[in-house]
Protein backbone atom coordinates (compact mmCIF):
# COMPACT_ATOMS: atom_id res chain seq x y z
CA UNK A 1 0.00 0.00 0.00
CA UNK A 2 1.57 3.10 -1.26
CA UNK A 3 0.94 5.81 1.65
CA UNK A 4 3.41 9.00 2.73
CA UNK A 5 3.47 10.39 6.27
CA UNK A 6 3.87 13.81 7.29
CA UNK A 7 3.91 15.75 10.85
CA UNK A 8 0.68 17.78 11.63
CA UNK A 9 2.24 19.77 15.44
CA UNK A 10 3.60 17.94 17.77
CA UNK A 11 1.76 15.26 18.43
CA UNK A 12 0.11 13.72 14.97
CA UNK A 13 1.30 12.35 12.11
CA UNK A 14 -0.91 12.41 8.38
CA UNK A 15 -1.12 9.40 6.70
CA UNK A 16 -1.70 10.65 3.28
CA UNK A 17 -2.78 7.82 0.39
CA UNK A 18 -3.03 9.35 -2.61
CA UNK A 19 -3.97 12.89 -3.86
CA UNK A 20 -7.30 12.01 -5.74
CA UNK A 21 -10.51 11.50 -4.17
CA UNK A 22 -11.67 8.59 -5.52
CA UNK A 23 -12.64 5.07 -4.52
CA UNK A 24 -9.55 3.71 -4.36
CA UNK A 25 -7.90 5.75 -1.94
CA UNK A 26 -10.91 5.95 -0.12
CA UNK A 27 -10.95 2.02 0.38
CA UNK A 28 -7.38 2.69 1.76
CA UNK A 29 -8.33 5.19 4.10
CA UNK A 30 -11.04 2.56 5.00
CA UNK A 31 -8.81 -0.07 5.56
CA UNK A 32 -6.22 1.86 7.67
CA UNK A 33 -9.06 3.23 9.89
CA UNK A 34 -10.87 -0.18 10.46
CA UNK A 35 -7.06 -1.48 11.44
CA UNK A 36 -7.40 1.40 14.22
CA UNK A 37 -10.78 0.51 15.25
CA UNK A 38 -9.56 -3.07 15.77
CA UNK A 39 -6.07 -2.87 16.85
CA UNK A 40 -5.46 0.98 18.39
CA UNK A 41 -2.00 2.06 18.83
CA UNK A 42 -1.30 2.17 23.09
CA UNK A 43 0.00 6.12 22.60
CA UNK A 44 -3.32 7.13 20.37
CA UNK A 45 -5.62 9.70 21.61
CA UNK A 46 -7.92 9.73 18.54
CA UNK A 47 -7.98 9.38 14.29
CA UNK A 48 -9.22 11.50 11.95
CA UNK A 49 -10.03 10.62 8.48
CA UNK A 50 -10.66 12.52 5.67
CA UNK A 51 -11.12 12.30 1.79
CA UNK A 52 -7.35 10.46 0.85
CA UNK A 53 -5.62 10.78 4.40
CA UNK A 54 -5.67 9.54 8.45
CA UNK A 55 -4.62 11.95 11.01
CA UNK A 56 -3.33 9.81 13.60
CA UNK A 57 -3.04 12.08 17.00
CA UNK A 58 -0.80 10.53 19.88
CA UNK A 59 0.69 11.27 23.51
CA UNK A 60 4.21 11.62 22.86
CA UNK A 61 5.05 10.96 26.57
CA UNK A 62 3.08 7.40 26.22
CA UNK A 63 5.20 6.87 23.00
CA UNK A 64 8.36 7.26 25.09
CA UNK A 65 7.50 5.28 28.03
CA UNK A 66 6.33 2.62 26.05
CA UNK A 67 9.09 2.42 24.01
CA UNK A 68 12.25 3.23 26.23
CA UNK A 69 13.87 4.88 23.15
CA UNK A 70 15.10 7.96 24.42
CA UNK A 71 17.62 9.09 21.60
CA UNK A 72 14.68 9.16 19.34
CA UNK A 73 11.37 12.00 19.04
CA UNK A 74 7.94 10.40 19.35
CA UNK A 75 7.38 11.11 15.79
CA UNK A 76 10.19 9.34 14.23
CA UNK A 77 8.93 6.14 16.38
CA UNK A 78 5.30 6.94 15.01
CA UNK A 79 6.55 6.54 11.48
CA UNK A 80 8.11 3.42 12.31
CA UNK A 81 5.27 1.95 13.58
CA UNK A 82 2.60 3.30 11.27
CA UNK A 83 5.15 2.40 8.52
CA UNK A 84 5.46 -1.61 9.38
CA UNK A 85 1.56 -1.88 9.93
CA UNK A 86 0.84 -0.35 6.39
CA UNK A 87 3.36 -2.31 4.58
CA UNK A 88 1.45 -5.55 5.43
CA UNK A 89 -1.94 -4.45 5.33
CA UNK A 90 -3.68 -5.57 2.30
CA UNK A 91 -6.78 -3.27 1.03
CA UNK A 92 -10.12 -4.20 1.70
CA UNK A 93 -11.63 -4.03 -1.60
CA UNK A 94 -14.57 -6.12 -1.31
CA UNK A 95 -15.77 -4.54 2.07
CA UNK A 96 -19.72 -4.42 1.94
CA UNK A 97 -20.78 -0.81 2.29
CA UNK A 98 -23.88 0.01 4.56
CA UNK A 99 -26.15 1.63 2.52
CA UNK A 100 -28.57 4.11 4.38
CA UNK A 101 -31.35 5.94 2.30
CA UNK A 102 -32.42 9.50 3.13
CA UNK A 103 -35.44 10.64 2.40
CA UNK A 104 -35.80 14.12 1.04
CA UNK A 105 -38.52 17.00 0.45
CA UNK A 106 -37.07 18.90 -2.64
CA UNK A 107 -38.17 22.48 -3.61
CA UNK A 108 -40.07 24.98 -2.14
CA UNK A 109 -39.08 26.51 1.41
CA UNK A 110 -36.83 23.57 1.69
CA UNK A 111 -34.86 24.11 -1.34
CA UNK A 112 -35.01 27.66 -2.24
CA UNK A 113 -32.26 27.19 -4.31
CA UNK A 114 -33.64 24.58 -6.55
CA UNK A 115 -34.75 26.90 -9.28
CA UNK A 116 -31.08 28.63 -9.26
CA UNK A 117 -29.84 25.36 -9.83
CA UNK A 118 -32.05 24.03 -12.46
CA UNK A 119 -31.43 27.54 -14.40
CA UNK A 120 -27.69 27.19 -14.08
CA UNK A 121 -27.68 24.24 -15.53
CA UNK A 122 -30.03 24.78 -18.48
CA UNK A 123 -32.60 22.39 -17.24
CA UNK A 124 -35.61 21.98 -14.98
CA UNK A 125 -36.51 21.84 -11.64
CA UNK A 126 -37.70 18.39 -12.18
CA UNK A 127 -34.52 17.37 -13.76
CA UNK A 128 -32.69 18.43 -10.77
CA UNK A 129 -34.89 16.16 -8.84
CA UNK A 130 -34.25 13.25 -11.06
CA UNK A 131 -30.43 14.09 -11.57
CA UNK A 132 -29.90 14.00 -7.53
CA UNK A 133 -32.46 11.12 -6.28
CA UNK A 134 -30.86 8.70 -9.02
CA UNK A 135 -26.65 9.79 -8.03
CA UNK A 136 -24.47 6.46 -7.10
CA UNK A 137 -23.04 8.13 -3.94
CA UNK A 138 -20.53 7.53 -1.44
CA UNK A 139 -19.62 9.10 1.87
CA UNK A 140 -16.19 9.99 1.54
CA UNK A 141 -15.21 11.65 5.24
CA UNK A 142 -16.90 13.31 8.09
CA UNK A 143 -16.47 16.83 8.91
CA UNK A 144 -17.08 20.61 8.78
CA UNK A 145 -20.10 20.24 11.49
CA UNK A 146 -20.48 17.32 13.64
CA UNK A 147 -22.32 14.44 11.31
CA UNK A 148 -21.81 16.60 8.09
CA UNK A 149 -21.26 14.33 5.12
CA UNK A 150 -19.27 14.93 2.18
CA UNK A 151 -20.64 13.03 -0.04
CA UNK A 152 -19.50 11.94 -4.04
CA UNK A 153 -20.60 10.74 -6.96
CA UNK A 154 -23.06 12.94 -7.83
CA UNK A 155 -24.03 13.34 -11.72
CA UNK A 156 -22.17 16.61 -13.02
CA UNK A 157 -25.37 18.07 -15.33
CA UNK A 158 -26.58 19.63 -11.93
CA UNK A 159 -23.14 20.32 -10.88
CA UNK A 160 -23.44 23.76 -9.20
CA UNK A 161 -20.81 26.98 -7.44
CA UNK A 162 -21.23 27.06 -4.18
CA UNK A 163 -23.39 30.69 -2.91
CA UNK A 164 -21.18 34.13 -3.23
CA UNK A 165 -22.70 35.03 0.37
CA UNK A 166 -23.24 31.96 2.49
CA UNK A 167 -26.86 32.41 4.20
CA UNK A 168 -25.86 32.73 8.63
CA UNK A 169 -28.76 30.43 9.36
CA UNK A 170 -29.20 26.62 7.64
CA UNK A 171 -31.54 24.61 9.31
CA UNK A 172 -30.64 20.91 10.38
CA UNK A 173 -31.53 18.25 7.29
CA UNK A 174 -31.13 20.60 4.58
CA UNK A 175 -29.69 19.04 1.50
CA UNK A 176 -27.52 21.08 -0.40
CA UNK A 177 -24.93 21.10 -3.63
CA UNK A 178 -21.35 22.73 -3.47
CA UNK A 179 -19.43 21.85 -7.03
CA UNK A 180 -19.98 18.52 -8.12
CA UNK A 181 -20.59 17.24 -4.12
CA UNK A 182 -23.99 16.79 -2.23
CA UNK A 183 -23.98 17.03 1.53
CA UNK A 184 -26.88 17.08 4.44
CA UNK A 185 -26.07 20.03 7.40
CA UNK A 186 -26.87 17.87 10.13
CA UNK A 187 -27.47 20.76 12.47
CA UNK A 188 -28.07 24.46 12.38
CA UNK A 189 -25.16 25.95 10.87
CA UNK A 190 -24.06 28.81 9.07
CA UNK A 191 -22.96 27.61 5.04
CA UNK A 192 -22.51 28.57 1.91
CA UNK A 193 -24.14 25.36 0.10
CA UNK A 194 -26.97 25.75 -2.67
CA UNK A 195 -30.24 24.59 -0.74
CA UNK A 196 -32.39 21.78 -2.86
CA UNK A 197 -34.72 20.03 0.17
CA UNK A 198 -34.74 18.76 2.95
CA UNK A 199 -34.88 15.48 5.34
CA UNK A 200 -36.49 14.69 8.45
CA UNK A 201 -33.49 11.96 9.25
CA UNK A 202 -31.66 12.85 12.23
CA UNK A 203 -28.04 12.92 10.97
CA UNK A 204 -26.31 14.35 14.55
CA UNK A 205 -27.65 12.19 17.82
CA UNK A 206 -25.61 13.42 20.01
CA UNK A 207 -26.87 11.34 22.99
CA UNK A 208 -26.23 8.22 20.95
CA UNK A 209 -23.16 6.19 21.57
CA UNK A 210 -22.25 6.58 17.74
CA UNK A 211 -24.04 10.23 17.31
CA UNK A 212 -23.14 10.70 13.56
CA UNK A 213 -25.58 8.42 11.67
CA UNK A 214 -23.20 7.94 8.82
CA UNK A 215 -19.69 7.73 8.56
CA UNK A 216 -17.05 7.40 5.16
CA UNK A 217 -17.69 4.54 3.33
CA UNK A 218 -21.10 4.64 3.45
CA UNK A 219 -23.55 4.45 0.06
CA UNK A 220 -26.07 7.23 -0.10
CA UNK A 221 -29.98 6.96 -1.58
CA UNK A 222 -31.87 9.92 -1.80
CA UNK A 223 -35.73 9.29 -1.62
CA UNK A 224 -37.92 11.72 -3.16
CA UNK A 225 -40.52 12.02 -0.80
CA UNK A 226 -43.70 14.96 -0.08
CA UNK A 227 -44.71 17.40 2.11
CA UNK A 228 -46.94 15.51 3.78
CA UNK A 229 -44.71 12.12 4.22
CA UNK A 230 -42.20 14.77 5.20
CA UNK A 231 -44.64 16.03 8.09
CA UNK A 232 -45.29 12.09 8.98
CA UNK A 233 -41.37 11.17 9.59
CA UNK A 234 -40.85 14.36 11.42
CA UNK A 235 -43.46 13.66 13.71
CA UNK A 236 -41.86 9.81 14.07
CA UNK A 237 -38.76 11.03 15.13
Amino acid sequence: MNFNLSPLGDNAVIVEFGEDIDIKTQQKVKTFTRFLDDNPFPWMIEYVPAFTTVSIFYDPMEVLHLNKQNNRIPYEIICQKIGIVLTKLTIEETLEPRVVEIPVCYGGDFGPDLDHIAEHNEISAEEVIKFHSEGDYLVYMIGFAPGFPYIGGMSERIATPRRKSPRLKIPAGSVGIAGKQTGVYPIETPGGWQLIGKTPLKLFRPLDDTPSLLKAGDKIRFKPISFEKFKELEAEG
